[in-house]
């Protein structure tokens, strides 16, 4: 079985920071948000993934190289014709995927949980597709199944009036008729050939669509917020993190689950509450790091408090204040408004930032 993940979009809601990097490669809990999605499918036996991603897209490739470290063989292929929805994603992948059954799989998805039991499901009810479903408070943003004596009659993209408060998460099990529902259906009002409508079509065209629930937790990475909520759930299944090679000052205080990289120095008047990541070679003073933060490589903290917060590599912050509930890019400088004169806020902002002073 083979398997598809989208990469592409413009991932509009996270701008600036989405403005220099693929959304798929934020990282999470220090790891790009894509590698979650690739471990997923090897660890289900895919050997073969295929990675829709935009036009001339060349970060992704460097990113993730061609899979040998999973053990699986990855390909590339160019999103043609423009964003025209998931479903023409598929299709535009039809020659890589060609006949056999494939896993569709939203790369900005985050899932606790194996893939086992949908693939399972698929192959012993011999079933056409298989959805994921997950309970929502605002099904209103996905698709959502209209279930009716325990099967799924329809699937409405994005309704105005959700019949279920499920919806249907990112990840799909497929055989080739999902080609032939993609010939019956046209683009929506909004100009996408919609995933909904593949599944509508197969169901009312006699085709055995089954779902599974997922039990855990699942989270779309939409937006900011979504964000540091898929950072903070990756965090709290962390093992209890190691310090090999890290420098840690004996007065320094450590709780709960704390990973520190190599080449990290935590000096003193560092508290440290997990679970938080701390990647290569960074150096903390005189701060206080809070549950659920995510610090990159090469990052410099000093006489600042940062809690649930997702900080990117080589950012050297030092201004004497609280961060919380952030999003803070590579190579961002964040100093304290005393350092230099005249005295004040001195902001670069570019478009669509979020500043709260």
């Amino acid at each position: 079985m083979k398997a598809l993940i989208t990469a592409g979009g413009r991932a509009t809601r996270l701008r600036p920071i989405t403005y220099t990097i693929n959304k798929h490669l934020i990282p999470l809990a220090n790891k790009p948000m894509i590698f979650y999605a690739i471990e997923k499918l090897a660890a289900v036996g895919v050997k073969e993934i295929g990675i829709s991603m935009n036009p001339g897209e060349t970060e992704l490739q460097k990113a993730v190289g061609d899979g040998a470290r999973w053990g699986v063989s990855i390909t590339y292929i160019e999103q043609k014709g423009g964003p025209l929805g998931i479903a023409h994603v598929v299709n535009n992948a039809k020659d890589f995927l060609g006949d056999e059954p494939f896993i569709f799989y939203l790369g900005d998805n985050i899932v606790l949980g194996s893939l086992k039991r949908f693939v399972e499901k698929f192959e012993q009810e011999k079933l056409n597709c298989v959805l994921a479903l997950s309970k929502v408070k605002d099904p209103q943003r996905f698709g959502v199944p209209h279930i009716e004596n325990g099967r799924i009659v329809r699937v409405d993209e994005k309704p105005s009036d959700p019949k279920s408060d499920y919806a249907v998460t990112g990840i799909y099990v497929y055989d080739k008729t999902f080609f032939e529902a993609f010939t019956h259906i046209k683009p929506s009002p909004r100009g996408e050939y919609e995933i909904s409508d593949i599944h509508t079509w197969l169901i009312e065209n006699g085709k055995a669509v089954g779902y599974e629930e997922i039990t855990g937790w699942w989270k779309d990475t939409g937006k900011p917020e979504d964000l540091l909520e898929g950072n903070q759930l990756l965090l709290n299944e962390m093992a209890d993190g190691g310090r090999e090679g890290a420098e840690v000052d004996p007065t320094a205080v450590i709780q709960g689950k704390v990973s520190i990289g190599k080449g990290t120095v935590i000096g003193q008047k560092v508290l440290i509450r997990g679970p938080v990541v701390i990647g290569e070679n960074c150096k903390i003073e005189n701060s206080y790091i809070g549950p659920y933060t995510s610090i990159g490589r090469g990052v410099e903290i000093y006489n600042t408090e940062i809690e649930h917060t997702v900080v990117f590599e080589n950012v050297d912050i030092n201004c004497s204040k609280r961060i919380v509930d952030s999003l803070i890019g590579a190579n961002a400088t964040i100093s304290s408004a005393h350092a230099t004169l005249p005295l004040g806020h001195k902001l670069v902002v570019g478009d669509n930032a979020i500043v709260e002073i």
